[in-house]
């Protein structure tokens, strides 16, 4: 006989649902930006020491709008 068929779960209802999903951004987006915030300026400043590598940091300004 056959096995019934599970039903297929959704990765996204893992997360809880007042969870924001924040965009990364680099050292260039936080200059340009209109309101600067402490973790992008402090990420600036970290990425214009020499030999620095980043990989960008969570932008509390493009969080999602509800």
């Amino acid at each position: 006989m056959a096995k019934p068929k599970k039903a297929k779960t959704n990765r996204e209802s893992r997360q809880h649902p007042n969870q924001l999903n924040l965009k990364i951004v680099t050292a260039e987006t936080c200059k340009a930006c209109k309101q600067p915030c402490a973790r992008g300026m402090a990420y600036v400043d970290k990425m214009s020491r020499p030999g620095a590598v980043g990989r960008g940091v969570p932008c509390i300004l493009t969080a999602p709008r509800t």
